[in-house]
């Protein structure tokens, strides 16, 4: 039976169970593999309107990762994976604009572009946040901008309005003064693909909850991974001492409610197409 593959996406979480020794001490026969290279800037730009979704479509390289669970719940139901519900965790995200941007509160944002990636969680999630302020012809969604890093870049050097960030994008813009105009929190869920073992599945995810625990603890001990994946030209800026923890894991199951709901937001909004949506079927949807 080949290696389990363990790849960090946007979180400390892999981080700190493979300096603790956490997935060694599960007894877990693994791989660590970087995804987002920081030196290398591979993985920062992937082309236009490729998101979360489109990632899990062509098949990831490790056997558990992480998107919001808008996304992982149609990839399920399409086949691309299998949903874990055992557990799922929030993001801090939100809608960033330079300081100097005469944009003030939500409801200023109608008709401006606000970068976000395509069928990603920031997608959602910014729509999930300004339904509160404005009509759906006005919010004005960019999907040209590419993933995470792609915008944050993009914002910095004042090339597009708006963009929406989580993760240690979300805490660096803070650094810089840049102004957070709404907040975009999300539920975010793990999918399994490939074939591996159950009980190794369990044991990986007993050591990100060991790894929890540290970083709710002493979160200051560990906020220098985000250094791991952040394109390298920002390195010397970043004061990760002053960012947050990101990403928690909670610990309880991904219910069958919540997954119902979340595809009725998402036909609701349209951004899938129903046609596109799969089974919508919980049960063969979930790792067992």
């Amino acid at each position: 039976m080949s290696k389990f593959v363990v790849a960090p996406h946007f979180r400390l979480h892999e981080w700190v169970a493979e300096e603790k020794g956490y997935f060694a001490a599960e007894g877990l026969d693994y791989e660590f593999r970087e995804t987002m290279d920081s030196s290398s800037g591979s993985g920062h730009h992937i082309g236009n309107k490729v998101g979360a979704y489109q990632t899990l479509e062509a098949g990831r390289t490790c056997n558990v990762s992480g998107a919001c669970h808008w996304t992982m719940n149609v990839a399920a139901s399409n086949g691309h994976g299998k949903l874990y519900a055992d557990a799922y965790s929030v993001s801090p995200a939100g809608v960033f604009v330079a300081p100097g941007s005469p944009i003030k509160t939500p409801a200023d944002l109608a008709g401006v572009p606000i970068s976000v990636g395509y069928q990603s969680g920031s997608h959602y999630a910014t729509i999930q946040g300004l339904d509160q302020y404005l009509k759906s012809d006005q919010i004005n969604l960019s999907f040209n901008d590419g993933l995470l890093f792609s915008r944050m870049e993009l914002l910095i050097d004042r090339k597009v309005p708006a963009a929406s960030l989580f993760s240690g994008p979300y805490y660096f813009l803070e650094q810089l003064g840049f102004r957070k105009v709404i907040d975009t929190t999300f539920m975010m869920a793990s999918m399994v693909t490939g074939t591996p073992d159950a009980e190794d599945v369990r044991k990986y995810f007993r050591a990100l909850r060991r790894a929890q625990r540290d970083i709710d603890l002493r979160p200051e001990l560990y906020t220098h991974y985000y250094k791991k994946e952040f394109p390298k030209r920002f390195h010397d800026q970043m004061d990760t001492r002053r960012w947050g923890p990101g990403e928690r894991l909670v610990f309880e199951p991904y219910s069958k409610q919540t997954f119902e709901e979340s595809f009725e937001w998402i036909e609701q909004h349209g951004i899938f197409p129903r046609s596109e949506m799969g089974s919508g079927n919980y049960e063969a949807s979930i790792f067992h």
